[in-house]
């Protein structure tokens, strides 16, 4: 079980990184990354929603939807249910998500902008929870991925934050300034990651 999780928490975080790996929510690392204090709020969101969406789905999975009920004599299976029931808790949680940070932090809040209410929309945080699924993984065992992936996440996005800060004092050439600095220095960012693979 602990070289389990273990495995799970390596490969999370750097071998499979959601980002710079599997390149699952590009949007928000993308339209989040220009300042850290921004990325850091996003990060500690997406901690907090996939973590938490990754425990409740896999409960919901394992106890309700993977169960065969009988009605009338018919035999049901629920898991064609899945996608949608995940997105309502995802939807659910980043709603709780928004409401704290509106009450306990309004510059944060007014920050991340658009971007909070897309964590919903997130194939990261919804990615989660279907790995779980398809792996086969318990409710711990989602947990970890969970929570890991996130972590995962929030270190690409705090890295890349603080390479474009950086890169707003360099001397960029005209054609690459912008959007186009941006992916260039987020592809090699993805290939420094890719020396992770075979790890795990």
């Amino acid at each position: 079980m602990a070289d389990n999780i273990l495995t799970i928490t390596i490969g999370a975080i750097l071998v499979n990184n959601f980002v710079l790996s599997k390149f699952l929510g590009i949007c928000p690392f993308l339209g989040v990354s220009k300042k850290l204090k921004t990325a850091l709020g996003m990060s500690g969101a997406v901690v907090f929603v996939m973590t938490l969406a990754s425990l409740v789905t896999s409960l919901i999975y394992q106890f309700i939807l993977s169960k065969s009920f009988s009605i009338s004599g018919t035999v049901v299976n629920l898991t064609f249910l899945k996608i949608l029931v995940f997105i309502v808790v995802i939807a659910a949680l980043v709603q709780l998500v928004e409401i704290i940070l509106q009450k306990f932090s309004p510059p944060l809040y007014q920050a991340l902008g658009i971007f909070l209410p897309l964590i919903t929309t997130n194939c990261a945080v919804l990615g989660a929870a279907e790995l779980n699924v398809q792996a086969g993984r318990g409710v711990i065992e989602s947990t970890v991925f969970g929570f890991c992936s996130a972590l995962g996440f929030a270190l690409a996005l705090i890295l890349f934050s603080s390479l474009r800060e950086k890169l707003d004092l360099a001397k960029v050439p005209a054609p690459l300034q912008g959007t186009a600095i941006g992916l260039i220095t987020a592809g090699i960012l993805a290939m420094v990651f890719m020396g992770f693979s075979g790890l795990v």
